[in-house]
């Protein structure tokens, strides 16, 4: 799925800026704001801290480096009221939302909530490494299939084994000090109400950035807490990997998109990238829109056979780095695998490999305006 600047409907922003590392802003009666750093471009994510009456819950952690760890000691030094931790609830398995997880449960022997899919998805990277897949045959002919040049593949997997003696390194140490992820979990599901302090927060799940997406939203206050599942300026990826190779995740995260629609509108968002904003509707009408737009450009780009690699202009502006591409790819596969989906595209094996899409739907014609798409985005964010 393309990412990038997408704005269309006017949002409000009650904040102009961050919180400084190490403090919290308090945004509604009992939650609390905070940041940690990320490098690229994203340069930050917001994490939260909702107050019960003995403690406080953390939603989401940030990665799991040394830096981020001295700035959860400045919060529970300083930010906590000398209360301890209850509880840490992660909404999806992302290395910057679960990376401090094992630390804060340690540290305070609380429980880990998640849901099961994004549990056992982040314990599965854990042990197998994300490039195990990347770099056997099956992510080769994955690749392949989808127009990747060999030339690409082969820089890729170069830096995947620079980096496995680290992996490796991160893994051994890992026995003598606590762990990303705890070794086990309380599961959230759908519909799921916590009460903490005085107010019931309602678990809402949505899907295709990650496989089961827990967000937190609380009536009584107004206010959701949506990670990544909404955010207002960029677009959270949602690609096939090799590790699923016939996925179709753009089609849940559409039907995600029409399941929030229903959240009322004067509802607070507090996401996990950019800053928390009022206009939930409309970033959601967005974002559908934006979707549609370009699967309609790749529809008429395969008026005449195309690979998923042959679509990235369509999707992306800029010159894209190996690693980039493999991104973009995965979003483009998405977009393909939907319209496949709605019988708007047919896919077909030729001899050399490829495969490649080609567009099928007789209405084409009338729907298309070739000149008047949204303009492609500079490049994936990775989200």
């Amino acid at each position: 799925m393309p990412s990038g600047i997408l704005i269309r409907m006017a949002l409000q922003y009650p904040y102009d800026s961050h919180p400084k590392a190490g403090t919290t802003v308090e945004v509604a009666d009992g939650v609390r704001w905070l940041t940690m750093p990320m490098g690229g471009s994203l340069t930050h994510i917001n994490l939260y801290l909702i107050e019960d009456k003995d403690g406080w819950f953390v939603v989401d952690t940030g990665l799991g480096n040394q830096q981020t760890e001295g700035l959860w000691h400045d919060i529970f030094d300083n930010e906590l009221g000398g209360k301890p931790v209850k509880g840490v609830i992660c909404t999806h398995m992302h290395p910057d939302h679960i990376g401090q997880a094992g630390m804060i449960v340690n540290h305070f022997r609380c429980p880990l909530y998640m849901t099961r899919a994004e549990y056992y998805q982040a314990r599965s990277y854990t042990t197998m490494g994300f490039s195990s897949s990347q770099g056997s045959w099956q992510g080769e002919q994955f690749y392949h299939r989808y127009g990747m040049p060999t030339e690409s593949m082969e820089r890729m997997q170069n830096a995947w084994r620079e980096r496995e003696p680290a992996r490796k390194s991160a893994v051994a140490s890992s026995m003598t000090m606590p762990s990303a992820l705890p070794m086990g979990f309380h599961r959230l599901e759908d519909g799921d109400i916590l009460t903490i302090g005085s107010h019931d927060w309602h678990v809402v799940v949505g899907a295709g950035h990650s496989p089961e997406h827990a967000c937190l939203h609380c009536h009584s206050l107004g206010v959701m807490i949506s990670g990544d599942q909404i955010l207002p300026r960029i677009t959270s990826n949602v690609s096939v990997h090799p590790t699923e190779p016939e996925a179709n995740p753009l089609k849940i995260w559409m039907e995600s998109h029409d399941k929030f629609l229903d959240t009322p509108p004067d509802t607070f968002v507090l996401p996990a990238h950019n800053l928390p904003f009022y206009g939930v509707r409309e970033r959601l009408r967005d974002l559908i829109s934006h979707h549609e737009d370009r699967m309609l450009a790749i529809e008429e780009s395969c008026v005449e056979p195309q690979t998923a690699k042959d679509l990235l202009p369509v999707l992306f502006r800029r010159h894209l780095d190996a690693r980039q591409t493999m991104m973009a790819l995965g979003e483009a596969i998405a977009h393909c695998h939907l319209l496949m989906h709605r019988n708007r595209l047919e896919r077909s094996l030729d001899e050399d490999g490829r495969f490649r899409f080609l567009s099928v739907d007789p209405d084409l014609e009338r729907r298309a305006h070739p000149d008047r798409h949204d303009a492609p985005d500079d490049r994936p964010i990775l989200v």
